[in-house]
């Protein structure tokens, strides 16, 4: 199964329309690594992060029964917020999904520990695509590990990292658009339900090898955001 991935350019904000060379190098750099042949010792993973609140009922739900679906009180809890680290790679159909009660430099970096030496041990290096976040760099990682370990992690990433005002342009966003409306939609009032739920959807889908067909490419936006490009 695939997801088709493209940018729709007609809802393009007006505000975002300034033309802007940072922009379209920042942008065009993003989509030459998605035009790259699937390459297993240089992966394309793309990586984003959110926060999702821990809600918790003051009146337990009705079951549903003939006649009325489950009928779920207005009234709640709030129990806080869980941070969510998404990685997903779009030819590889794999992805993984980390619930943590922050989401500081440390988490981030251990979060792209895990990934290089656990799940992409194998590769030469991690063509990693993030946005510009404060804690997206090398910097946090030598604010948790030594230095001599940090340039060791380091060395065996590629980042790319989007333009601001270009979140569309991370597969991960889509990835986590569909793991909030599939997994986290309802009410979760608690870190370890939230984990339970997200691993066994993040199985499932990987079971499924869903993968992400991008099909927005440099030729596109030259001509269908052509007003985004410093006017020679």
């Amino acid at each position: 199964m695939e997801l088709v991935a493209g940018f729709p350019w007609n809802q393009w904000p007006e505000w975002c329309g300034i033309r802007n060379a940072s922009f379209v190098a920042a942008m065009e750099d993003i989509l030459e690594v998605y035009a790259r042949p699937y390459n297993r010792k240089f992966p394309v993973v793309c990586m984003d992060e959110s926060s999702a609140q821990l809600i918790g009922e003051v009146h337990e739900p009705i079951p549903a029964a003939p006649g009325h679906p489950v009928l779920v009180d207005d009234e709640y809890v709030r129990n806080g917020v869980a941070s969510i680290f998404i990685e997903v790679e779009p030819l590889g159909g794999k992805r993984k999904v980390k619930i943590t009660e922050q989401r500081t430099r440390i988490d981030w970096a251990h979060f792209i520990k895990e990934m290089l030496e656990e799940r992409y041990a194998d590769a030469e290096k991690v063509v990693l695509v993030m946005d510009n976040l404060n804690t997206h760099n090398t910097a946090s990682l030598y604010t948790a590990f030594p230095p001599e370990e940090a340039r060791c992690l380091a060395d065996r990433l590629e980042i790319h990292h989007t333009p601001k005002h270009g979140s569309w342009l991370n597969i991960a966003e889509i990835e986590l658009s569909v793991l909030k409306r599939q997994c986290l939609a309802g009410r979760i009032d608690c870190i370890e339900k939230m984990r339970s739920k997200v691993m066994a959807w993040n199985t499932d889908r990987n079971n499924r090898q869903t993968k992400v067909d991008w099909q927005f490419t440099t030729n596109d936006a030259r001509i269908k955001l052509k007003r985004l490009y410093p006017k020679l």
